[in-house]
């Protein structure tokens, strides 16, 4: 069975596909990137902090939505423009994560992202 899953409090598909989407006991979240969900801006163009910081309320909400926690994800892929910023998203982004239990990871730097963000995350998670 499919469920589509969708919140307000994340920001809304900018292409035909989905916030999230669950098949069985398994959550797959479409990259987030660092816009405000009510007004479709990034906080700030240039901050990777600043945008890290929204990817992770973005996942946040969905995991709330989909009735998840950090510790349902089990996989997760990074996407920055810039692997010298690798140290900042990488301290944000293991913050939400408690008692060792990170994710399987990937990190890769691309040469752009939608709507020219620094940084995109997805994540699948399994309840």
């Amino acid at each position: 069975m499919r469920e589509i899953i969708y919140t307000e409090n994340a920001p809304k598909p900018i292409g035909p596909y989905s916030q999230a989407v669950r098949v069985g006991d398994t959550y797959y979240f479409s990259g987030q990137i660092g816009l405000d969900p009510k007004t479709g801006n990034f906080d700030s163009e240039t901050d990777v902090d600043m945008q890290s910081k929204r990817v992770m309320q973005n996942i946040e909400a969905l995991l709330t939505a989909s009735g998840l926690t950090w510790d349902n994800v089990v996989k997760s892929s990074i996407f920055l423009k810039d692997m010298n910023d690798f140290p900042k998203v990488n301290a944000i982004y293991g913050s939400h994560f408690t008692g060792g239990k990170y994710p399987a990871r990937e990190t890769v730097q691309v040469s752009r992202l939608p709507k020219d963000a620094l940084v995109e995350i997805s994540v699948i998670c399994v309840k």
